[in-house]
């Protein structure tokens, strides 16, 4: 990369940590807990940490001190803002894993890649804190849960695909226990259940290793006692073939190869499921 080219997209990452250093300030004032609080200012040193470093860069490269401006703007609610910096702290960490490949310089290479992994860390926190459920106002609705959300989302990354199918674990869970509480012993939805708790070990698996938080369960939200046996397992064909959409989804996206045998181990468990749940449906 030549040096003009070079010190363009610096200031470029000059910009987008200006930016970021006003508007994580603004939501350390909005956030709804004095944990989000805290970790929402603890990004904001990051991102401060980072404008200096690149600040550096750029006048040693180019003899003059950077001009920042801020160029991306801040949402005005909590929920708008920590969605939106999610977003760009995503696409962040591929911009500056960019600069970090072209530099010939070892030393800007790894102040770009030691940011990028801060910015990949960062993500992470907002996703979490896009999971809580600290009001009714954050609350999902019914269609951006679980495998419908999946489903419905125009694009996704892997944090958020690990999201949506533990939400759908969760749901199944609900789902299950709501209908044994109300209609007995059923002994497809107990076998379904058990195994449906090894799918969320497995997800869990994957959290853990991808340092992703897992999110709340908040499931029983979204379960609607069905009005008989017949039913539920009508429901349950539904939701199995929602969640094996939502898994073939998640395949078609390059995500690690762990995580491809997990989604598609329990893609083909849910295949088995609702090979069961058509039979009991014939059944009723």
């Amino acid at each position: 990369m030549n040096t003009n080219t070079l010190a363009a997209d610096i200031q470029k990452a000059i910009n987008g940590e200006y930016s970021a250093i006003a508007c994580y300030e603004k939501l350390a004032d909005l956030a709804p807990t004095s944990f989000e609080r805290e970790q929402t200012e603890e990004i904001r040193n990051d991102e401060q940490h980072h404008f200096d470093a690149f600040s550096s860069i750029y006048t040693l490269l180019t003899g003059a001190k950077p001009q920042p401006q801020i160029t991306e703007p801040c949402a005005n609610t909590y929920r708008a803002g920590i969605q939106a910096a999610f977003r760009d702290e995503q696409k962040t960490v591929d911009f500056y894993l960019d600069i970090a490949d072209q530099a010939d310089d070892s030393s800007i290479k790894e102040t770009f890649r030691r940011a990028a992994a801060d910015e990949q860390n960062h993500a992470v926190w907002f996703l979490s804190f896009m999971n809580q459920s600290h009001a009714c106002s954050y609350r999902q609705n019914e269609q951006d849960y679980g495998a419908k959300g999946a489903l419905n989302a125009e694009s996704l990354t892997f944090p958020e695909a690990l999201v949506y199918a533990m939400q759908d674990e969760y749901l199944a869970q609900s789902r299950y226990d709501d209908v044994l509480n109300n209609f007995g012993t059923v002994r497809t939805f107990e076998r379904i259940q058990q195994a449906e708790l090894r799918h969320i070990e497995a997800l869990n698996t994957l959290f853990d290793r991808y340092q992703t938080p897992v999110p709340v369960d908040d499931s029983t939200n979204y379960v609607t006692t069905p009005e008989s046996l017949k039913a539920a397992y009508a429901a349950g064909v539904q939701a199995e073939k929602e969640n094996i959409a939502m898994y073939e989804k998640f395949l078609s996206y390059q995500v690690p190869a762990d995580a491809r045998i997990v989604f598609s181990q329990l893609r083909n468990a849910s295949l088995n499921h609702l090979a069961a749940f058509e039979r009991g449906a014939g059944r009723e």
